[in-house]
């Protein structure tokens, strides 16, 4: 049986954090007084109200998980992450086909490279900074950002990296996974970190 409750409420969270994550690109576009702003703003409010929404409705679930949950999860939280990420180009207008705005943000998430826009750099700099962050989440992968940020995936972790992994899995890895996620996030911002600055 699929533990319905604990998958929405997972999402719930991720999606407070896409919303902070647009807070930043926000701000860029505030910053530039580019006109993305509202279209930022509309996405944060949307998508804050569906995690307060997930979070509320299922902030009893048991945290159990099983096999199939952490697949599900897996699988929803491209879903989800790119159906919301996918806004801020399409109501900006920059990206007027949905299907194209979800192909770009699905694009970053997975880190596959491909694009449909263009002209790349005639973006408004909150939308190049959300198409940038895409890519950088999807740099290691949303099961990875899934088990280090929260900690209502105890039990489970291993489940979910399972479900995303893809070749062999070492099993020195099973007893500290949440700790080996937070470790290898901390060395990817100090290497971002460094090639900004090197920049």
């Amino acid at each position: 049986m699929i533990n319905k409750p604990l998958i929405y409420k997972i999402i719930g969270s991720l999606l407070f954090i896409e919303a902070i994550m647009m807070c930043l690109c926000l701000a860029v576009s505030f910053y530039y007084r580019e006109n993305d702003t509202l279209a930022f703003a509309i996405t944060i409010a949307l998508v804050s109200a569906v995690a307060v929404f997930l979070k509320l409705k299922c902030h009893h679930a048991d945290n159990s998980m099983g096999r199939r949950d952490a697949y599900l999860l897996v699988t929803l939280t491209w879903l989800v992450f790119s159906l919301f990420g996918s806004l801020p180009f399409w109501i900006s207008g920059y990206v007027p086909s949905f299907t194209d705005a979800y192909f770009e943000t699905m694009s970053g998430f997975t880190t596959t490279g491909a694009s449909v826009i263009d002209d790349v750099e005639s973006l408004p700099h909150g939308l190049l900074f959300w198409r940038s962050m895409t890519q950088w989440i999807g740099g290691l992968g949303i099961a990875f950002f899934t088990i280090a940020i929260l900690p209502s995936l105890v039990g489970g972790s291993m489940r979910v990296f399972s479900a995303e992994a893809t070749g062999p899995i070492r099993t020195k890895m099973h007893p500290r996974l949440s700790n080996n996620a937070k470790y290898i996030w901390m060395i990817y911002i100090v290497l971002t970190i460094a090639c900004a600055a090197s920049l």
